[in-house]
């Protein structure tokens, strides 16, 4: 169904997400400008804003902005969890066809909400926002992005331009498979690309903040840079973990048979003792790491086993059967 179509069914089409965290003086005008940017959609919506355990009059301004429209729904949390908890509990609540998630400073633009499922019905299953103009810091903000950008779509064969811009739309389903945990909700389209989905990108505006402090410091970047290795250790190895810990292990062997070798050769040749060099030490220690790496890699071939055979996990995600509607799989 074209995203964009209304039907006679009274529930929305768009879910719009929003993570917010001390956000007093934004979230009164943030709501009425989506309103009023929805209305002029014409397409049934809803949005949910998830306070983060926020310690201001967060809280109160969105149940006073919910009593006026109810088509704004609150999930309140008991803690500040971070962005992408928050992101994931909106979603998970979320009933559209259509996900869209969006900052709750004011600094994306509800009006660009349209445009990126509009560029949905141009078949694509992801459409990524750019902030190409960001009004932001020079340095600590817009050059650090550009690079972690940069690396990130290296890394992992998606060229995007802004992971880092909330404001993107998903349809559902494309949803289904990912489970955020981290700060992975700004690789979702990673995840999206890697299941077959299509992605593309679109430039968004961007404002300057006028109300409230930035809650991203230098130090994200590193968990970002964290997590973007999980998941390509997720990607790649989820379902043969021995062979990253195989691999480590024939390296630490390799070098044990190499410290060894050179010790005998120059015990043999040179006459030089063997406690006269770290050699014999540099050898027991990587056997003794070659060995651990193995057993850790025959664990965690275990854990993966139980992991998809306890909960009827398929290593295989399939996207469509044919002539099969009468065949149950076998187990």
């Amino acid at each position: 169904m074209n995203p964009t179509e209304t039907t006679k069914d009274t529930g929305p089409r768009i879910s719009i997400v929003v993570p917010v965290f001390n956000e007093e003086g934004n979230v009164e005008l943030l709501c009425a400008r989506t309103v009023a940017a929805m209305e002029s959609f014409g397409v049934p919506w809803e949005m949910i804003v998830v306070d983060d355990g926020s310690r201001d009059r967060t809280l109160r301004h969105l149940t006073a902005a919910a009593a006026q429209e109810p088509r704004i729904r609150v999930i309140s949390l008991r803690r500040n969890c971070g962005q992408t908890a928050a992101m994931a509990a909106g979603i998970d609540h979320a009933q559209g066809e259509v996900i869209v998630p969006m900052d709750g400073d004011l600094q994306n633009d509800p009006g660009d909400i349209r445009r990126l499922v509009e560029k949905l019905d141009e078949g694509y299953d992801v459409v990524s926002g750019w902030r190409r103009d960001r009004k932001d810091a020079a340095i600590r903000r817009n050059f650090v992005s550009r690079v972690a950008n940069r690396l990130i779509s290296w890394i992992s064969g998606v060229r995007l331009h802004d992971y880092g811009c909330s404001l993107k739309a998903y349809r559902r389903d494309v949803l289904q498979h990912v489970r955020l945990y981290g700060e992975m909700h700004r690789f979702i389209p990673i995840y999206a690309s890697w299941y077959g989905s299509r992605v593309t990108e679109l430039e968004v505006a961007h404002h300057p903040r006028v109300s409230g402090n930035s809650k991203y410091g230098l130090e994200r970047i590193f968990k970002v840079l964290l997590d973007l290795m999980m998941v390509q250790f997720l990607a790649r190895y989820q379902t043969k973990p021995l062979y990253v810990f195989g691999f480590m292990a024939l390296t630490m062997f390799a070098g044990a048979f190499v410290a060894g070798t050179v010790a005998l050769v120059l015990k043999l040749f040179w006459s030089i003792s063997f406690i006269l060099t770290p050699l014999p030490l540099l050898v027991v220690m990587f056997f003794v790491t070659g060995v651990i790496c193995m057993l850790m890699g025959i664990l965690a071939e275990m854990l993966m086993r139980v992991y998809f055979e306890s909960q009827g996990k398929a290593i295989y995600d399939i996207a469509e059967l044919v002539n099969f509607s009468d065949r149950e799989p076998r187990v």
